[in-house]
C-alpha cells in the first residue's frame, strides 16, 4: 500500500512557478501539461500487475500485522515464523465473504494463498475463520481434560490454542512407522506434545467435534529414519532428512559429544538416525552414514 501510493502521489504531484506570467502563456502551459498528462499511459498511474510464478496455500496463525510495512506473521505449526508481504492488491475474505484491506487482523485459523514477488513472499489472497469448520487440523497437544473431552491444540510456534471435543464416537489410529503405528491408540495418548492430525465437524458452538485423531508422535516413541541428509550444523546440534519412504523432511537434533560419528558426515550423504520425540523436538540417539 506504502510503495503503491507514494507512486501514484507522485504521478499526481502540481508543479508551481512563482512570478506573474501572461495569461496566454499561463493557458498554453496548462494546454500543454493536459496533453502530457494525457500521453503517461494509464498503466503508470494504476495499481501494478499481480506477479507472475506459481502460487502456494499456506495454513496457519496470522500476527503482528505491521500496516506501516505492510506485512504479516504466519505462524505454521513445526516451521519458523514466515514474513509475508501485502498491498492493496492483496484480497481479505472473513468466513469466504470479502472484507475491506484495512480489517486484517490477527487471526489464529487462515489460509493464505502466496507467490513470490521478487524476494518476498506476496499473500494474494487470506482466507480467515472466525471459528472451526468442518475439516483436517494438525498440531501439538497443549492440553487434554479426559472428564470434559476439552482438547487444547496449537497450530503454530506462540499461537494461542485452539479448542476441539473429542467424544466416546471419536476414532483413533497411530500413523507413520511400523513400530510406532502397531501401538494401541486412544484418549491416553493425548499427552502435552503429541502431534496429532485431526479431522472434525463443527459442533454450533464454536469448537470443533473430533471424528477422528490420527496419531503422528507421541512423548518417548522411538523412530528411524532414513535419507539424505540436506543440512548439518555441528554447532547449533541439528540436520534436516528427507526420507524418501513418506517424502518428507525433518527437523533432528543431536548432542555432538554423544554422537562421535556425526564428524564423519556431511550434506548430501545417505544416513540413518535413530531418535526420540521428547515432546517438543526429535532428538538423535545415533546416526550412522550407509
Amino acid at each position: 500500500m506504502k510503495r503503491i501510493t507514494e507512486l501514484a502521489l507522485l504521478g499526481c504531484m502540481p508543479i508551481f512557478i512563482s512570478g506573474r506570467a501572461p495569461a496566454q502563456a499561463t493557458q498554453g502551459a496548462a494546454g500543454e501539461a493536459d496533453s502530457r498528462i494525457a500521453s503517461v499511459p494509464k498503466d503508470l498511474l494504476s495499481v501494478p500487475p499481480l506477479p507472475l510464478g506459481s502460487s502456494t496455500i499456506l495454513g496457519g496463525a496470522i500476527g503482528d500485522v505491521d500496516t506501516v510495512l505492510d506485512r504479516f506473521t504466519l505462524r505454521i505449526v513445526g516451521e519458523k515464523p514466515m514474513k509475508i508481504v501485502y498491498d492493496e492488491r492483496t484480497r481479505v475474505f472473513l468466513d469466504g465473504k470479502r472484507i475491506p484491506l484495512n480489517q486484517l487482523r490477527p487471526s489464529e485459523h487462515a489460509s493464505v494463498q502466496t507467490t513470490l514477488d521478487g524476494t518476498s513472499v506476496f499473500a494474494l489472497s487470506v482466507h480467515i475463520l472466525s471459528q472451526l469448520k468442518e475439516g483436517d487440523y494438525r498440531g501439538e497437544v497443549v492440553n487434554y481434560n479426559p472428564a470434559t473431552g476439552d482438547l487444547d491444540l496449537v497450530s503454530g510456534m506462540g499461537g494461542d490454542p485452539i479448542g476441539i471435543r473429542v467424544t466416546s464416537e471419536t476414532r483413533f489410529e497411530r500413523k507413520g512407522q511400523i513400530s510406532f503405528a502397531a501401538g494401541q491408540s486412544g484418549p491416553a495418548d493425548l499427552q502435552r506434545g503429541t502431534l496429532v492430525s485431526v479431522r472434525f465437524e463443527p459442533d454450533g458452538k464454536g469448537r470443533g467435534s473430533a471424528s477422528e485423531i490420527t496419531l503422528l508422535a507421541t512423548p518417548g516413541s522411538q523412530f528411524v529414519f532414513s535419507g539424505n541428509l540436506i543440512s548439518l550444523d555441528i554447532h547449533t546440534g541439528l540436520v534436516m532428512l528427507f526420507d524418501a519412504k513418506d517424502n518428507r523432511s525433518y527437523r533432528i537434533q543431536f548432542n555432538p559429544g554423544t554422537i562421535p560419528l556425526i564428524q564423519n558426515v556431511h550434506a548430501g550423504q545417505r544416513v540413518r538416525i535413530t531418535a526420540e520425540y521428547d515432546g517438543t523436538r526429535y532428538l538423535a540417539r545415533d546416526v550412522n552414514p550407509y
